[in-house]
């Protein structure tokens, strides 16, 4: 009776742990569908992987060392991202997926590269957070931060 209370326990335990590694897999797509809408300027895709007119958020620092908080809401970055002209190049290149999950709750962290033009133009990490309605995981707040230096 020990012996099956004890598998009984290991499955129990597997199937969370599967349940929680096809979540993040699940953030992870969602991350990587939003770039994907990024680069290809889908302003269409791109607000529909976040919930309504969320605040989005950059941390720099400025060339006298004072730290600064750029504040913009969801719809002006993708009228940004719209006005880019396609003569002009642009690539965010993730080096890694930092994914935690509790229950409808989301966070990824996304060390990145920024390319414009194909040049080296900044690098830092973003911080999304995410919601799980339904199905979909959708964004509810970005933040990344720029810098020069630094950068691998």
């Amino acid at each position: 009776m020990k012996k099956q209370i004890l598998t009984l326990i290991t499955l129990m335990a597997f199937l969370v742990g599967s349940a929680q590694n096809s979540e993040e897999a699940d953030v992870k797509q969602t991350i990587i569908d939003f770039f994907d809408a990024f680069h290809k300027q889908d302003t269409v895709k791109l607000k529909s992987m976040a919930k309504g007119n969320i605040t989005m958020q950059s941390i720099s620092v400025t060339k006298e060392g004072k730290t600064r908080l750029d504040e913009n809401d969801y719809y002006a970055f993708i009228k940004n991202i719209a006005g880019i002209p396609k003569d002009k190049t642009f690539e965010e290149k993730l080096l890694d997926y930092k994914i935690q999950v509790d229950g409808k709750m989301a966070n990824a962290w996304t060390p990145y590269e920024f390319w414009f033009n194909g040049n080296f133009s900044h690098c830092g990490v973003n911080s999304f957070q995410l919601v799980k309605e339904d199905n979909d995981w959708k964004i509810i707040y970005l933040v990344d931060t720029r810098r020069r230096q630094g950068c691998q």
